[in-house]
């Protein structure tokens, strides 16, 4: 899976896990649950928070992440 790709399921479980998550909330889960494999992504290692919200986009685009009220990403519904 590319650095992208599990950026993406990496930003949809933070959010599952915690209900709502601020996009610093989902960049700590990230670090906390997959330090080490970031580390081995060459130039990868100082973009992966930009990368990050690229993901949470991307799930908004598929309709599977919501931005709530309070501004912290939420998964859709429906």
């Amino acid at each position: 899976m590319s650095a992208r790709e599990s950026l993406k399921q990496w930003v949809y479980d933070a959010v599952a896990e915690h209900g709502e998550a601020s996009i610093v909330d989902t960049a700590k889960h990230i670090w906390r649950n997959h330090k080490e494999e970031i580390e081995t992504w060459g130039d990868g290692f100082f973009t992966w928070q930009y990368d990050m919200r690229w993901a949470a986009q991307v799930l908004r685009d598929e309709r599977k992440l919501i931005v709530a009220a309070n501004r912290k990403w939420a998964l859709a519904t429906s």
